[in-house]
């Protein structure tokens, strides 16, 4: 690995010290890439796990899949974040043996770790263990980290950053399309042009 690669990660692992100073997290290896590798093979699906090891372990699935369905949960209109496998690609985007994603891993998992430590501290039990009310009211006092606690500041960072992955999981996934009603990205057999009226507009008809 050259010079410019090594400071990339070490950058990268910096970032995440705060937490870990903390004891907010637990031991994960780290895969050494060799540069950014080929292009996928966009004719295929890939198993989980077939391009890099992933890294959340069973229990720490079930406590991700609890904190995306508190964060995007089922309605009328679509079903929660873990059914439409957000868990999955958070634990895909955190296993990728790239700078972004190496940062992300060491703030979701230490984040992870410190929301079972402040369910014990506050009710004696992991977060999977609380009712759903507690689990909604550590969230509250972590979903806005301008007015979170000084305490809850580094918390709230994670709150943020998982979060935006479960938004940006759940909303690129058809599922999450069909909640927004997003209406591209589809073919189409005919095109009309554009319409008359805006042609006109800019004097090109």
């Amino acid at each position: 690995m050259d010079r410019r690669t090594t400071i990339k990660w070490v950058l990268a692992a910096s970032a995440t010290w705060p937490l870990l100073r903390a004891g907010h997290a637990r031991a994960y290896s780290i895969p050494t890439p060799v540069g950014y590798g080929s292009d996928p093979d966009l004719s295929r699906t890939y198993l989980p796990g077939e391009l890099w090891p992933l890294t959340l372990t069973a229990t720490e699935r079930q406590l991700a899949a609890t904190l995306s369905d508190l964060i995007i949960p089922a309605d009328e209109r679509s079903p929660s974040a873990s059914a439409a496998g957000v868990v999955d690609f958070i634990d895909e985007w955190i296993s990728a043996p790239y700078p972004d994603c190496l940062i992300d891993r060491g703030i979701v998992l230490a984040g992870l770790v410190w929301l079972d430590e402040e369910s014990a501290r506050r009710a004696g039990s992991n977060f999977l263990g609380l009712e759903r009310a507690m689990q909604t009211a550590i969230c509250d006092d972590l979903c806005d980290a301008t007015r979170a606690a000084t305490s809850l500041r580094e918390p709230a960072h994670f709150f943020a950053r998982y979060r935006d992955l479960t938004a940006g999981g759940f909303y690129s996934t058809p599922i999450g399309r069909t909640d927004l009603q997003y209406i591209g990205n589809v073919p189409r057999t005919t095109f009309d042009g554009p319409p008359l009226a805006l042609l006109e507009s800019l004097g090109l008809a």
